[in-house]
């Protein structure tokens, strides 16, 4: 543990040395961000006074996660570097991911109250994290206070629950005037249209322009759909089948990908939802190594063009092949070797416009062993990601990488140069990714002496301390012995 939190020290100071600042707040767009996905009852349980017949047992039942709870435990989703919090649905509901909205008047009992709910976006806020909530429309609760007045606004669907008709435009003014009264009483920074693709285009467009007049905030969608006019992003379609069938397992191919990346740039990517099952699953499925399967498949979401969104329980390697086995409790009490991970690529990616909206050139593909350039006029990467069963290299041409120029590897340590021929060797062993930097060679990068000068006085104080923790423990071994 001592060895992985140095190097990722090591890593955030090599970054800081290498990358250009970040978009300034005031110019920075959808494409700048790294969304984190919850669900507010399976995050974190604060208050008891709001557990309402909880049971945490029963995956299909509220288990006591709220609003208290996301405010106790934001820093975990800002030490991660995530820029987004998309929180879920928020009203009153009859199920406990939101979805089946009671009224959207009144927040759900067991979140909080209104005061709890400005309350966490303030303390959000706070740590320049911005909150998104999602509008549930089409599996709404039987029981819904609209549904009695107004019978006729909506359809039954198989299950149950109620779909409301957006082509009406009584619908269409119902909750245009709802949701603008919402986003002018809380300072929220985005909504997510949850079945988008069911909505009419129209209302789409007419409530994004009545919400944007209040406030500029972000609307996007929540599956995969081709762009419509008023959503600032939408989900590739495609991007998860195919992310997830090339990294389930070793030796898979990665011919897919390519296309992907080319499509990927304004979208929104991921690889799992919370609409379905998880990657892990598939990893389970097929008998793989869940930690390795999702670190290649982090380096690649946060590294390639598009807006990442990552679920909650992704950094722990959550399974599930259904809901609710999907939402389960995160449990933050786990081995931080893939949160590490996950942090370093979004400090990157944080850091670098080029990773953000820069260019991309595939520069190899074949088998499982994938190589990409992200760019832009002030800086470069290499992205290497060998999803196979053996060591994979490959030889780049200076018309590539430059002349004189020095590949400089953060996650495994890896410096490659230019040989005398004037190309550059990049070799990695199996299942293994490493995001390369390119700079000017020179005999000596300060900023990674400088980052060795404080891991040598770390370490040093780490021998004081033990030395004297062991002289001590001999003193008063000695004393009870005189005893």
């Amino acid at each position: 543990m001592k060895a992985k939190w140095i190097g990722s020290v090591l890593i955030g100071m090599l970054a800081l040395g290498m990358v250009q600042p970040a978009a300034a707040e005031e110019t920075k767009t959808i494409e700048d961000e790294i969304i984190y996905d919850v669900l507010v009852d399976r995050y974190f349980n604060k208050s008891i006074q709001n557990d309402y017949d909880v049971n945490a047992q029963d995956p299909a039942d509220f288990s006591g996660g709220d609003f208290a709870g996301v405010v106790d435990q934001v820093l975990y989703v800002k030490e991660m570097g995530f820029t987004v919090l998309s929180i879920g649905p928020v009203f009153s509901s009859a199920t406990y991911d939101g979805q089946q909205v009671l009224d959207y008047n009144k927040f759900e009992r067991h979140f909080g109250t209104k005061e709890e709910f400005k309350t966490l976006l303030e303390e959000v806020h706070d740590q320049d994290i911005k909150v998104m909530v999602d509008v549930p429309t089409q599996n709404l609760s039987k029981d819904h206070t609209w549904a009695v007045e107004n019978p006729e606004w909506f359809e039954e669907n198989e299950d149950g629950t109620l779909a409301l008709d957006t082509a009406n435009s009584d619908v269409q003014e119902a909750l245009i005037e709802t949701f603008s009264k919402f986003v002018q009483e809380y300072e929220v920074d985005g909504l997510k249209l949850q079945n988008a693709d069911q909505l009419d285009a129209g209302f789409i467009k007419d409530f994004s322009e009545a919400i944007k007049e209040i406030r500029n905030i972000y609307l996007i969608n929540d599956v995969e759909m081709e762009p419509v006019e008023g959503l600032d992003a939408v989900v590739l379609p495609g991007a998860e089948e195919a992310l997830r069938n090339s990294y389930k397992q070793f030796d898979q191919g990665s011919s897919d990908v390519p296309a992907v990346m080319e499509e990927s740039a304004g979208h929104l990517i991921r690889v799992d939802s919370l609409l379905g099952s998880r990657f892990t699953a598939d990893i389970v499925a097929e008998r793989g190594f869940p930690p390795t399967r999702w670190r290649l498949m982090a380096t690649q979401l946060l590294t390639m063009p598009g807006i990442p969104i990552v679920q909650y329980g992704t950094e722990t390697a959550m399974n599930g092949e259904a809901l609710p086995e999907s939402h389960q409790i995160l449990n933050m009490a786990v081995d931080e070797e893939l949160i590490d991970h996950i942090t370093n690529l979004t400090t990157l990616r944080n850091s670098s416009a080029a990773l953000r909206t820069g260019d991309t050139e595939v520069l190899h593909e074949e088998d499982g062993w994938l190589v990409y350039k992200r760019f832009n006029d002030e800086e470069s990467w290499i992205v290497a990601i060998n999803n196979t069963s053996s060591t994979q290299s490959v030889t780049l041409p200076a018309d590539i990488i430059g002349s004189d120029k020095e590949l400089q590897g953060l996650f495994e340590s890896d410096r490659v140069r230019q040989e005398a021929n004037g190309e550059y060797r990049i070799s990695l062993e199996r299942e293994l990714a490493e995001t390369y930097h390119v700079t000017d060679e020179t005999g000596f990068n300060k900023a990674y002496i400088a980052a060795l000068a404080v891991l040598y006085i770390v370490f040093m104080i780490f021998l004081w301390v033990v030395w004297r923790k062991g002289k001590q423990r001999k003193a008063d071994e000695a004393a009870k012995n005189k005893e």
